[in-house]
Parts: C-alpha cells; sequence; structure tokens
C-alpha cells in the first residue's frame, strides 16, 4: 500500500494529494469521502474526473472513515514512549506498512459508503 505524507493541510497539498490519487486511479473512479475543512471545500480545488467528493456533514467526525483507522492505529501505540516527533512517524508509517488493502477497507468501511458505491457502480 503507497501512503503520502505532507507537511500539513492546505489546498496546494491537498491538490497534489487529488492529481496523486486521480493519477493512481488510471481509468477507475473513486468516491472520496472529505470532511468541511477549508482546504477540502476551496473554490480552487481543481477535481478531477475519476475523483467524486462526498461532503460529510459539519462537525460529524463519527461519520469520517479515517476516524476509525486511526482507532485502529493507536491502539499499539498505547503505551509506546518515543524520543522524538520522527521516532513516531517512523512507527506510524510501520504500522501503515503492515495493513493490507482489505484492512483498511474493513477498518473504514460504514453501510452507507458501501451503500452509496454499490449505488454507483449501478449505472
Amino acid at each position: 500500500m503507497s501512503t503520502q505524507v505532507y507537511p500539513k493541510l492546505n489546498g496546494d497539498y491537498f491538490q497534489q494529494f487529488l492529481d496523486w490519487l486521480s493519477q493512481q486511479l488510471g481509468e477507475d473512479y473513486a468516491i472520496l469521502q472529505i470532511d468541511q475543512a477549508p482546504a477540502h471545500v476551496s473554490g480552487t480545488i481543481n477535481w478531477p474526473e475519476n475523483i467524486i467528493p462526498l461532503l460529510q456533514p459539519p462537525h460529524s467526525p463519527e461519520l469520517n472513515p479515517i476516524e476509525r483507522l486511526w482507532q485502529f492505529l493507536k491502539k499499539p501505540l498505547k503505551n509506546e514512549l518515543f524520543s522524538s516527533l520522527q521516532d513516531l512517524r517512523n512507527r506510524v508509517q510501520q504500522l501503515f506498512e503492515q495493513l493490507t488493502f482489505d484492512e483498511v477497507i474493513s477498518i473504514s468501511s460504514y453501510n452507507f459508503i458501501l451503500e452509496a458505491l454499490f449505488y454507483a457502480a449501478s449505472y
């Protein structure tokens, strides 16, 4: 599984991520669930044709699939101490690298997302 790391969340980095994701998808399509962070909803974002944004309601982190993934990743970190931020980053990267694509789907999937994907695929 490939990961991308950006120093902060802003419109420029989000655009870089979207362009990278679009390229990874090739001719496939993706529905990308996003919160309403300013970088995600900026009018300057050029959405690639193969990525469809799905805005979650404001102030609803419980609907964000990444929150489930973070909960899963934080469990093995519970009692670990790190001497530097870079050590923590390295450990998180190690945990990401151990995840399979199927595990990420299983951890982060919600029924409403799966239903939306099924509905979209039927067209």
